[in-house]
């Protein structure tokens, strides 16, 4: 699985952006990969087709599930042929990507070993792969990545985790009980002075894998899911009904450049996850 080209194509599936590779600088950092995850979900609660982010102009957010990377590009819209082809992103693989820090998941399980960062519990990505992403030194101090009091928890973020989890808050039953009501948007939050939408994540990796991306892979023809792995800033968090469920509020009459600053001050990625189905 160690391939570059597998991990660009993850990036891809991830952010509607055809991800590739450059020596030169690098188009899109960490941040703005999950800003553009976190803000897709939230421009589609808000009922929009496109969010028009800068340095890569306008991404669909129209769900293309367990797509093949490199089939033909569907339209934008269902009507006729393709009449925009996805933006194409670049990056620098050797400045993007950590690779000191990788660590594969795959046959570990915790069981009950208990994991601490920001002295709230961490629940291992067990069964997946990391591929750290080059975070260190890229904000103000690394105090946020460490694993003392003062570090930030770890939180996960699928693919369509905004758009479903808000039927969950007010939903009597377990979300096991009808899988097909979590395709509800109407996400709001428990307190009533900041109902509204904003970007979902959770501690918890298997909530997270519900709701993550799928791909199959041109490197091998295998099909993997995709996620990130973030810390979030526990002032900016708010609680919902769901102790396994954080959201970032934006409040509705906020600007574009002010919903990317709301993500930008509370979710910070570090590694991107990947898991074979």
């Amino acid at each position: 699985m160690s391939t570059p080209k597998l991990y660009l194509e993850a990036l891809s599936a991830l952010s509607g952006c055809n991800v590739e590779a450059t020596t030169g600088p690098s188009q899109l950092t960490s941040q703005d990969f999950v800003n553009i995850v976190a803000l897709r979900e939230y421009y589609k609660q808000r009922g929009l087709k496109e969010l028009l982010y800068e340095s890569v102009g306008s991404l669909s957010l129209e769900n293309v599930e367990d797509q093949d990377m490199y089939s033909a590009p569907l339209a934008l819209t269902g009507e006729g042929p393709a009449s925009s082809l996805k933006p194409t992103a670049r990056i620098n693989v050797q400045d993007f990507f950590h690779p000191e820090f990788n660590y594969d998941f795959t046959n570990i399980k915790d069981g009950d070993k208990t994991f601490l960062r920001g002295n709230e519990k961490y629940t291992r990505p067990c069964g997946w792969r990391r591929i750290a992403l080059r975070v260190l030194e890229k904000y103000d101090n690394n105090h946020w990545l460490g694993t003392g009091t003062d570090a930030w928890p770890v939180s996960y973020h699928g693919h369509n985790m905004d758009g479903s989890l808000g039927i969950i808050l007010t939903h009597k039953g377990s979300p096991d009980d009808n899988p097909s009501f979590l395709d509800a948007s109407a996400a709001h939050l428990l307190s009533p002075d900041t109902r509204g939408k904003g970007v979902y994540s959770t501690p918890d990796i298997k909530l997270a894998e519900k709701y993550c991306k799928t791909f199959k892979s041109s490197v091998d023809g295998k099909t993997y899911k995709v996620a990130l792995q973030n810390r979030i800033n526990p002032q900016k968090r708010k609680n919902c009904q769901r102790e396994d469920i954080w959201v970032v509020y934006i409040p509705e009459d906020y600007t574009d450049p002010q919903r990317k600053a709301i993500v930008e001050e509370a979710l910070r990625p570090y590694g991107l996850l990947l898991k074979q189905v």
